[in-house]
């Protein structure tokens, strides 16, 4: 029996069959439908989809898949919305140029052929440039994406002061430092934003953008290495946090199974975001992590609370999708859920509740973890291991903030830290 395609799953009409089964780029076209389709997307919003990309294909006389430029594709946008042929059953709305333009971008970035718009400005070259070099590094998406504001604005300051990159000066960099602590803006920022702006007046010396060594003369304040508050709830916030159930939130269980993992196991928002469902091995009982640092892999047992709060999610409110990552988007095409949602849920959640903690968000649920642990009478070497430390200085925070269970850790001794 031959395999039906998406585009016969899709469409009824023969006509309609024969005009997307004929037209170019066919192969292309099937093979970003059925992904939509296998990721939650609905077959009228495919179905819908599937007629722009023919009307696409048709503007751009594509043959092939090829590199296209946005302003291309704006183009097309804006032919297809006075073409009459193309809107026989349905009239032309206030959102349909943006709808076309948006689903013409993402069928070219799902096959790696979609080039960005870049300005000609000479400082937006050099940005674009050492964001690249950045990207072979390999270096992390939330990296390059603090290095870029930090960089884009320091050119907003120098385009409004007129100042081009090849005649900065290290005072000059001063200079805007001074804008940003008169702005209000904290040391461990200040520190921050120091090391983003030393790591691209090092490539810019290299390239031979700016006439004088800049990058060795940049200093941030003198920031401890560790704070010396506690910057976690205190376990019994932490319990009333995991004991909660945000009726409100669409996927309450989402919320909870990950809570766990931040407070009985420390991880790291990455490695949360990071789990697939091979991960876990149920029948053991354990689950593998993947540490965002040095790319150590661990394993633990599931304690029971956590494995129920998982199954949970997975039994009753995962979707049936495509994508491996055991915590998925809440809306299609379903894919693994980004960082910034996750902080964004844990930090809400913990001001529903009125928790007391100096730091909101998943990393505070992490010095939680560590400090239990301490008090749950765990040597420092222990604690050290379990949270993926390469060191013992890593978790002396912890220690420094509570001496009365410090002096509970019988089994630790200098041979140890050896």
């Amino acid at each position: 029996m031959p395999t039906v395609g998406v585009i016969e799953r899709i469409f009824n009409w023969s006509r309609v069959r024969h005009a997307q089964l004929t037209a170019p780029v066919l192969a292309e076209r099937e093979q970003y439908l059925t992904y939509l389709l296998e990721n939650g997307v609905s077959r009228p919003s495919v179905r819908s989809t599937a007629c722009i990309l023919m009307h696409l294909v048709r503007l751009l006389d594509l043959h092939s898949m090829r590199a296209v430029h946005i302003s291309e594709i704006e183009q097309a946008s804006a032919r297809w919305i006075v073409d009459p042929s193309a809107h026989v059953t349905r009239l032309v709305g206030p959102k349909s140029f943006d709808n076309f333009t948006q689903a013409a971008c993402r069928w070219f970035q799902f096959h790696n052929a979609l080039v960005e718009n870049r300005s000609d400005d000479p400082l937006d070259l050099c940005l674009y440039e050492f964001l690249d070099f950045q990207r072979e590094k390999r270096l992390s998406t939330a990296t390059i994406r603090s290095r870029k504001a930090v960089v884009s604005d320091l050119f907003s300051w120098m385009r409004f002061h007129g100042i081009p990159l090849s005649q900065m000066t290290a005072g000059d960099v001063e200079g805007y430092m001074e804008g940003k602590r008169a702005a209000g803006c904290k040391p461990r920022t200040i520190a921050g934003i120091c090391n983003r702006l030393r790591s691209f007046f090092r490539y810019a010396e290299l390239r031979g953008w700016v006439g004088t060594v800049i990058a060795h003369d940049i200093h941030g304040p003198r920031v401890p290495r560790f704070a010396a508050a506690a910057q976690g709830p205190a376990w019994k916030d932490v319990r009333r946090l995991l004991e909660s159930n945000d009726e409100g939130s669409p996927h309450p269980s989402r919320s909870t199974a990950m809570l766990f993992l931040f407070s009985i196991y420390g991880l790291r928002v990455s490695e949360v975001a990071g789990l697939v469902l091979e991960d876990f091995d149920w029948v053991n009982e354990t689950f593998t992590v993947r540490r965002a640092k040095r790319g150590r892999i661990q394993q633990f047992p599931i304690q029971f609370e956590v494995g129920e709060a998982i199954l949970k999610y997975l039994k009753d409110e995962r979707p049936i999708c495509r994508a491996r990552s055991v915590f998925v988007t809440l809306r299609p095409p379903f894919r693994r859920v980004g960082t910034q949602s996750i902080q964004n849920m844990v930090s809400g959640r913990m001001m529903m509740l009125g928790v007391q903690s100096k730091r909101m968000g998943p990393h505070s649920l992490r010095h939680a973890c560590a400090t239990q642990l301490l008090r749950r009478g765990m040597s420092l070497p222990e604690i050290a291991d379990f949270l993926g430390h390469r060191d013992l200085r890593s978790v002396s925070i912890y220690a420094k903030l509570d001496v009365r269970a410090l002096r509970k850790v019988a089994d630790f001794t200098l041979l140890e830290t050896l």
